[in-house]
């Protein structure tokens, strides 16, 4: 350790090394570390991001390694506001009265002002007509719009244009809005991936590697203890997996069919630089992991020792488009769940794997070493984090990019791994020592942080009566190298179970409670206890909690559609059938978002007079929810806002952003002056007519997959073995009768997009592909709810 040279800095490094030991002190009281396992509310505390860090060269200072010490840092849920993104979020406060005239309900065609014209160009049957009259509008299927459309749209600008070129009203919806905005948020995360954080992750992967055979050849000529090579020896495994499914295989460089020639080929010249080979004392064990990932069926882990769900590996959502994504896709999963547990309850001893008879205490002495083996592990690669800041800058680059994305992760990591070694051994290493005593001093640090959240499906569930979730929450704490992260939905469906209408319920839609009750979930008493645990829990955020990063300020952009719209508003929107559409909306959006973000995202297991026409055209119409419009600006210009300065936006996509936000600013202010009952300007008219021109800037340099409505996503996997899909089909048509100005009731369109859930077995997890398959040929039913909107 380094000296000071005067009494000045002596002094100055006393104060300083004061302040680090008082830090680290509040940082390891229970409840400051990643969020722990009971019903509190998710806030975001600790200690503020250090972006200096400690350098393992040999002429770094002594000040230098206090002011940037790496252990300062955390990579869990529980981070300081200065560590959160909500500092990219700024939403204007809204004043207006809304006083759009009502009119009465169940219409009359004769009301209706453009009712012969319309029904002329968009035919509609008997019970379409019954329920456009009962509610103000209806929904259809566009294939039963006569021929306006030459196939089945799955893309919003071809049902505003198809409108347009027919001269139907155009009726915007909040619906097209929410896909606009996946289309960005989905085509930028893609973007990153695939240009810059498969070769980030290629280079950390390589490095750690290098350094895990650096680390097991040491422990050789070094006499190590059986478990300090053990671990060592298991490292490089670990690495070798990761880079095994990362390299391209022959048949991702040659020419391939496979997704019907739509998937991106590795280019064979820059395919030659992901190379690499697998060690001979690791080699058995890597390739019979990669053999159960390639199986993709759950079975025990030839390396951790515990069961892994395999079927999470199944390439799905946007991963499947190109061979690069689908490698980086295994890779991060291979990450995001392989925990170095750090306690023995969830380890199969290997003794007992291969005897049929083994003793209870033989086997539990087996599982605890190991997961002393395994913590062992967690400590080997944390402390080459904490020497090499090259390390480290690879890790954050993709860490805090995917954590402004979907949130931090509620495992611990190496942060927190490496916090504990400096509370041990403190600032000299060199011949510290894995023995007993000292693992025992680290695992009672580690100890101290608190427990996942959710149960991500690593080994096998705890049966331990009403604390077989908590037990098993426990079981799971450990190190994850790159953990997935905790939303506030799976948390929600850990808690209550499935189906989705849970997560709406809990973001206020009192139509979700609704039909929950009418399916008896609200008769369970157990039900009732968590339901009311999670609504105390939900009902203590505040705006700051909502806006914190992109997952969870998309959730918050939903809540304006899931309230009752009161007086003042257009009648269509004061039934509860419109409560129906948008709860619709809403869960579509959603299943988008875990679509989107389903490599990240930990999943939880278990009218009136007669007028000229010719005269007083018919004018479009914006569903006028100015909240959600100023929600969803606040949102994308947080998320154009902070992946600028994280230096991830080519100029395209910047481009394009700004474009959805000029966009939401029209809407916005049209909405409110829709809602005062003001006269649009020509100029305001124009804008909804050509609303398909408008938005064509953003779209015309994307891809038609990109864009479809048609996606899914597995959002939960039960004890039975089988998956919740969340699922979103062909865009469907609203018809609308809305109130002008000059009081005519007068009806539009626009598209509103169609959701489905339904049960798969595990191991049949549906990519997009299989899914438009399944929903040609074979389709799901629909929530029975939406027969009060759509015929």
């Amino acid at each position: 350790m380094l000296k000071p040279n005067s009494r000045c800095e002596e002094f100055d490094l006393k104060i300083k090394t004061l302040i680090v030991i008082c830090l680290l002190a509040i940082t390891l009281i229970p409840g400051s570390g990643c969020i722990d396992s009971n019903s509190e509310p998710v806030k975001e505390t600790g200690l503020e991001k250090v972006t200096d860090k400690q350098d393992s060269s040999p002429d770094v200072t002594v000040e230098t390694a206090l002011e940037g010490n790496f252990s300062e840092k955390s990579n869990t849920l529980e981070l300081e506001t200065g560590s959160s993104f909500s500092r990219y979020y700024s939403k204007e406060n809204l004043q207006f009265e809304a006083g759009v005239p009502a009119y009465s309900l169940p219409l009359k065609a004769s009301e209706i002002t453009n009712y012969d014209d319309f029904i002329q160009k968009i035919p509609l049957t008997n019970k379409n007509r019954d329920l456009l009259y009962k509610n103000g509008f209806v929904v259809i299927e566009s294939r039963a719009s006569g021929n306006l459309f030459e196939a089945e749209p799955v893309r919003v600008n071809e049902i505003y244009s198809a409108l347009k070129s027919a001269d139907i009203p155009i009726f915007i919806t909040s619906d097209s809005l929410l896909h606009l905005y996946h289309i960005q948020f989905d085509e930028t995360l893609k973007q990153v991936e695939k240009d810059e954080f498969y070769d980030d992750l290629w280079k950390l992967d390589k490095a750690l590697l290098e350094t895990s055979i650096e680390d097991y050849n040491r422990s050789i000529e070094d006499k190590a203890s059986e478990e300090v090579t053990e671990a060592a020896r298991r490292n490089v495994a670990y690495f070798a997996v990761a880079l095994s499914l990362l390299q391209p295989k022959p048949e991702q460089i040659e020419q391939s069919q496979r997704y019907l020639g739509k998937a991106t080929l590795f280019d064979p010249q820059n395919a030659k630089q992901y190379s690499v080979e697998i060690p001979s004392f690791v080699k058995a064990d890597v390739e019979a992991e990669i053999a159960l990932i390639g199986a993709q069926k759950g079975g025990i882990s030839p390396i951790f020792k515990y069961y892994e769900d395999y079927s999470q590996y199944i390439p799905r959502g946007h991963y499947t488009t190109s061979e690069k994504l689908t490698n980086y896709f295994k890779t991060m999963m291979w990450h995001g769940r392989m925990s170095m547990l750090l306690r023995p309850n969830m380890i199969t001893s290997e003794e007992s794997m291969v005897k049929e008879s083994v003793t209870e205490k033989s086997a539990a002495e087996e599982s605890e070493k190991e997961s002393r083996i395994q913590t062992i592990q967690a400590l080997l690669i944390s402390d080459h984090f904490d020497r090499d800041k090259n390390l480290r800058a690879e890790w954050d680059r993709i860490y805090d990019v995917t954590a402004f994305y979907v949130g931090f992760s509620d495992d611990l990591g190496p942060y927190e791994y490496a916090k504990a070694l400096d509370t041990v051994f403190g600032n000299d290493r060199e011949e510290s020592s894995f023995d007993n005593e000292n693992l025992t001093a680290l695992k009672t640090e580690l100890e101290r942080y608190e427990n996942p959240k959710i149960y991500g499906g690593t080994g096998e569930i705890i049966p331990a009566g009403s604390e077989t979730e908590n037990k098993t929450l426990e079981a799971t704490k450990g190190f994850r190298f790159m953990g997935q992260r905790y939303t506030p939905d799976s948390y929600i469906l850990q808690k209550l179970y499935p189906p989705a209408l849970n997560i709406m319920d809990l973001l206020g839609s009192e139509k979700a409670r609704e039909h929950l009750k009418n399916m008896g979930f609200s008769e369970n008493e157990e039900y009732k206890e968590r339901h009311l645990s999670l609504e105390n829990e939900f009902e203590a955020f505040e705006g700051e909690d909502w806006n914190k990063n992109l997952y969870w300020a998309q959730l918050y952009a939903l809540k304006p559609l899931l309230v009752s719209y009161p007086e003042g508003y257009p009648t269509f929107m004061q039934t509860e059938a419109w409560e129906d559409k948008q709860l619709n909306a809403a869960l579509a959006s959603w299943t988008e978002l875990r679509h989107d973000t389903i490599l990240y995202a930990k999943q939880a297991y278990f009218v009136g007079a007669f007028y000229d026409l010719e005269e007083i055209p018919v004018q479009g119409y914006v569903e006028p929810v100015p909240e959600f419009y100023a929600r969803m600006l606040a949102l994308t210009k947080m998320a154009h806002s902070g992946l600028a300065e994280m230096e991830v936006l080519d100029e395209q996509s910047d481009k394009d952003f700004t474009t959805l936000e000029s966009t939401l600013e029209k809407l916005l202010e049209i909405s409110i002056k829709e809602l005062e009952n003001k006269e649009l300007t020509d100029e305001e008219y124009e804008f909804i007519k050509s609303f398909e021109k408008n938005i064509a800037p953003m779209l015309e340099n994307i891809d038609e997959d990109t864009q479809s409505s048609v996606v899914v996503a597995d959002v939960h996997t039960d004890q039975e073995g089988r998956v919740l899909e969340e699922g979103t089909g062909k865009l469907d048509l609203i018809v609308v009768a809305y109130k002008q100005p000059d009081g005519r009731i007068v009806l539009g369109a626009g598209p509103v997009m169609s959701y489905y859930e339904f049960w798969q077995p595990s191991g049949e997890r549906l990519t997009d592909e299989e899914w438009r398959e399944m929903l040609e040929n074979k389709p799901p039913e629909r929530p029975e709810w939406v027969e009060s909107f759509k015929s």
